[in-house]
């Protein structure tokens, strides 16, 4: 199937994307009011975004990741089953809490990232990873829960790094901080 074929079937509702963004077969994205995915983002097959915020520029993407909603659901309306409670899409202004990934980030595969967390520049999410809580720029994230385990680069290989790719153009402010 064509790429262009693959991007229409996936993205859906008030997502803008940059150039050469690349999505996978099977992968949805949605957001309940708006989510800005940048240049140069790959993202791969069977994935699910389904938040607020954005995504920084050259973010890699593995298949099967979830950057998914903490609270999607209201769990806690008295007298109402779970499949029937107030969901994000009807509500987003009282349960969406925006996400933010950091340009030149990967986040491997299988990894789920909950919404309300801000993923920093230039960090590494290990395959399988559960991040409920931020995560500092430079940082490699492993386990579950999400721990930083170490860093991508030393300090001066970070700053040596970010210049280079400010130099080619890349966006390097994105994950800093709140939309």
């Amino acid at each position: 199937m064509k790429a262009w074929l693959y991007r229409r079937l996936a993205v859906r509702g008030p997502v803008a994307v940059g150039e050469r963004f690349h999505v996978g077969p099977g992968t949805r994205i949605w957001a309940p009011r708006r989510l800005s995915i940048g240049d140069d983002v790959y993202i791969g097959k069977f994935g699910t975004i389904e938040v607020d915020g954005e995504i920084g520029d050259g973010v890699l993407i593995a298949n099967n990741v979830g950057i998914v909603g903490r609270r999607d659901h209201d769990q806690h309306e008295i007298g109402r089953a779970m499949s029937l409670s107030t969901w994000v899409g009807d509500d987003p202004d009282r349960l969406s809490d925006p996400v933010m990934v950091g340009s030149d980030v990967w986040i491997g595969y299988g990894a789920v990232v909950l919404s309300g967390v801000s993923v920093g520049r230039c960090s590494v999410i290990a395959a399988g990873a559960v991040v409920a809580s931020d995560v500092p720029e430079n940082s490699i994230v492993a386990g579950v829960p999400g721990r930083v385990v170490g860093r991508r680069f030393d300090p001066e290989a970070f700053e040596r790094h970010v210049a280079a790719l400010e130099a080619q153009g890349m966006r390097m402010h994105v994950g800093a901080g709140r939309p």
